[in-house]
């Protein structure tokens, strides 16, 4: 069952509420107009949110391709051997769309964009996709005792991890800033764009060091810094946007942007690395030297090249992270000192 689905606190009249808790969804239905009013929503917005399939339907519709000849050469020439004969393993963690998360339908089948890389990377190499659903934090022992062919789950490259992992880039790592679709605020790039406005933003995150760092520099300059407003769940920081209480957002763009397209209620005015001032893409990762980081990078360039990328990210609002070409273990975040 398509719906539209509002990923902020509020309930819409007609629409279901989707907020992200743990590892799973939780999900509402409203029944009348208060709500909406309430938290400043307007028809215009509501008509403008994007309808998101989260059942297991979803990833039966998901984009397939033939083997690619050259990465199916590669992967034969590398010696590399599946985990399971003729299958994938694939490590995702399926717990924020959208990105990952678990099928509405049977809280079982794995959807979202890495789901989706994962299959095409699958069907690149002539084997059988085997998504396995693991916590964020399991992915670095299971690819490296074995347990994992591969890690497709928004893997920022690191020079750390690149000791013991080799990647495949295939997306950008953002943050975004959004603010409210009916927002004057048409851009934020640079200290002078934040000046006195109000900003959500984690506790602890890049991100804040980022405002923290611009807030710096304005009051040097004699400007009025950014206000910082931090909330406990993201329901409260949407609700808090959406009422004006708060001027903008800065976090991850991906389930930003995914919020954006399913609820109408806000747009992207800027992106930032994620790793700011440094840069890094996000990556496929393999243990290092097994021979089979370079069949995925000729498949996830093959994608490119055919459109067939373009459908992954245009079917989960994510154009804005795409990229022209996939590498074989790019440059990645520094080590910390």
């Amino acid at each position: 069952m398509a719906i539209n689905k509002k990923q902020a606190g509020v309930i819409v009249a007609g629409v279901a509420a989707v907020a992200l808790i743990g590892g799973g969804i939780w999900w509402a239905v409203g029944s009348n107009d208060s709500s909406a009013e309430a938290a400043g929503t307007t028809e215009e917005q509501v008509e403008a949110a994007t309808t998101f399939d989260l059942t297991s339907q979803n990833a039966k519709d998901r984009p397939h391709i033939d083997p690619v000849d050259e990465a199916v050469a590669a992967l034969e020439e590398s010696g590399f051997e599946p985990i399971e004969p003729g299958k994938l393993t694939v490590a995702i963690s399926p717990w924020a769309a959208p990105l990952g998360v678990l099928a509405s339908d049977d809280n079982t089948t794995v959807i979202g964009t890495e789901a989706d890389f994962g299959s095409l990377i699958a069907d690149g190499l002539g084997l059988e996709y085997h998504p396995v659903a693991v916590d964020w934090a399991d992915w670095p022992l299971g690819v490296q005792s074995g347990k994992y062919d591969l890690v497709a789950s928004n893997v920022t490259v690191t020079e750390e991890r690149k000791e013991l992992f080799d990647f495949a880039s295939y997306r950008q790592d953002l943050l975004g800033f959004y603010v409210q679709a009916d927002s004057d605020i048409d851009e934020i790039s640079e200290p002078a764009d934040v000046a006195g406005l109000k900003i959500v933003v984690g506790s602890g995150t890049n991100q804040e060091k980022i405002l923290l760092a611009w807030n710096e520099e304005l009051e040097a300059d004699g400007e009025k810094p950014a206000e910082l407003v931090y909330y406990d769940d993201q329901a409260a920081a949407d609700l808090a946007l959406s009422s004006g209480r708060v001027d903008a957002t800065l976090g991850p763009n991906a389930t930003a942007a995914y919020r954006a397209a399913a609820t109408g209620e806000s747009k992207l005015v800027g992106t930032l690395d994620g790793g700011w001032p440094e840069t890094a893409p996000i990556a496929a990762g393999t243990a290092k030297g097994n021979g089979l980081v370079e069949p995925v990078q000729l498949v996830l360039q093959s994608i490119i090249d055919d459109g067939t990328y373009d459908e992954v990210l245009e079917r989960w609002a994510l154009t804005s992270e795409g990229v022209d070409a996939s590498e074989v273990n790019p440059p990645g975040l520094p080590k910390a000192e």
